[in-house]
């Protein structure tokens, strides 16, 4: 039932709109529309709760009241892109390949994931298909951390399995498992001095910065941890003892604790060795996204697998994987929710593409979901 000439130009469609983040505007007002024709009930959000852009939208949220028994069940995915993702131009190759031109993103991530939640409701629509409640969010503004999600009003949704298509890889792959991200900043504080008259009188704050990037551990700190200084910036001029630094990073744990834990020490530590060259230290965290971890027996998780079986694609398999998506905002609220495949490869470059038979197969497992 499912039509893969409709997914394709489907495709097409929505990879003709600029949807940058803080920009999806114009998708969104498509999508609102087409939610519309399908017969669901669509509310959206101000987009005020997370960013003053003109050309930002607030998240969509969908509701088709179900002909059947059977608990509700919720399907998402986003509707921002990352840069370069201005007049992406989608190549359709012989074998079925989907490209981009080479010069921006091919918009899969997430694209393809919204093809295939529009294509589940127009089958449902069209073959008058029984299925229980279903609930449809398109978010905005999920690359740059899911800043979108963070201030959705989740007290809407009444599913308790919650199927986000936000997963690169082979379609029958789900991510169960998803770090938390903490990102700080330690602003270094020295004393400036003309480096050429009076050295003496000056504090580096580079040197002291560096004497406790040098000290850290740093890649991976364990098995489930990681961290990474990413920004280093700092002085005023070649023959100025640098009275300030600043230096950003990031921490990445499957354990909350763990993260805040990580980021602790790295704070201690930029304190303890400022101090040795009589610098002072500003240190600032900010918690991005918080880890879950949705257990292998949970119905999300079974029911997933069941629907993949009944298909015929073989055994799940399920990944942990170690960025975020809008599900960590879901169990967040503790609606567990489960990130699945939706055939897209490469994302975030401009290398990006995938298979209309791995798109297809995608809306095949959400139709055997709605029966599982």
């Amino acid at each position: 039932m499912i039509n893969r000439q409709r997914m394709t130009e489907g495709f097409k469609i929505l990879a003709a709109f600029d949807s940058e983040s803080f920009h999806e505007k114009d998708i969104a007002e498509y999508l609102f529309g087409k939610l519309t024709e399908l017969g669901l009930k669509v509310h959206r959000d101000d987009p005020g709760a997370f960013t003053d852009s003109a050309d930002a939208v607030g998240n969509i949220y969908a509701f088709l009241k179900g002909n059947t028994d059977g608990e509700s069940i919720l399907f998402a995915a986003h509707m921002d892109t990352v840069a370069p993702g201005k007049g992406k131009r989608p190549v359709i190759c012989d074998d079925g390949r989907v490209t981009g031109d080479g010069t921006t993103v091919l918009g899969a991530d997430d694209i393809t994931g919204i093809v295939s939640i529009l294509e589940l409701l127009t089958v449902i629509k069209e073959d008058e298909l029984p299925h229980p409640d279903i609930e449809v969010v398109f978010f905005a503004a999920e690359e740059p951390y899911c800043r979108g999600s963070a201030a959705f009003d989740f007290s809407l949704i009444k599913s308790k399995q919650a199927y986000i298509l936000d997963l690169e890889g082979p379609v029958g792959r789900a991510a169960n498992r998803a770090p938390s991200i903490v990102q700080f900043t330690a602003e270094v504080r020295g004393r400036s001095a003309h480096a050429g008259f009076e050295p003496e009188k000056g504090i580096s704050a580079i040197v002291a910065a560096s004497r406790a990037i040098a000290a850290l551990k740093l890649g991976r700190v364990d098995g489930q941890t990681t961290a990474n200084i990413g920004l280093f910036n700092g002085g005023t001029g070649k023959n100025i003892v640098p009275g300030n630094a600043l230096v950003s990073g990031e921490v990445r744990s499957l354990s909350h604790e763990r993260a805040l834990e990580v980021v602790k020490e790295i704070g201690e530590c930029f304190s303890r060795e400022a101090a040795v060259e009589g610098a002072e230290v500003v240190f600032k965290t900010e918690e991005m996204i918080r880890a879950y971890h949705v257990p292998e027996n949970a119905e999300a998780v079974q029911r997933y697998k069941r629907a993949v079986i009944s298909l015929g694609f073989g055994e799940p398999e399920l990944v942990t994987t170690f960025g975020g998506s809008d599900n960590n905002s879901f169990n967040l609220h503790d609606i567990p929710g489960i990130v699945i495949s939706n055939a897209m490869n490469r994302v975030h470059t401009t290398e990006e593409y995938f298979y209309l038979d791995e798109l297809v197969k995608s809306a095949e497992i959400l139709l055997a979901l709605i029966r599982a």
